[in-house]
């Protein structure tokens, strides 16, 4: 099973690293990973595989949430279910 982890926010010094620590502190693993700074804003989408999470996936929904929260950044991840049946025609 995987997720869709997409992070919004102003630029600052690590927050790759944060957000894979995130991620690696539930069993998340990251399998792809795309980022860019627009202006100064910085955007990036991953596909996490959710198998071996240590917590419930709502758990690992609201953790990441927070992370975000408290360094300024929007943290959303969905389920590659709902990510599909929301762009399926």
């Amino acid at each position: 099973m995987k997720a869709v982890v997409s992070v919004i926010g102003r630029d600052s010094v690590g927050i790759i690293a944060k957000v894979s620590a995130g991620c690696a502190e539930c069993g998340a693993n990251i399998l792809d990973i795309s980022q860019t700074v627009l202006n100064q804003y910085f955007t990036m989408i991953m596909i996490v595989d959710i198998r071996n999470l240590t917590i419930p996936f709502d758990g690992f929904v609201d953790r990441m949430a927070a992370l975000g929260r408290n360094d300024g950044l929007d943290i959303h991840v969905m389920h590659e279910d709902i990510f599909n049946s929301m762009h399926r025609i």
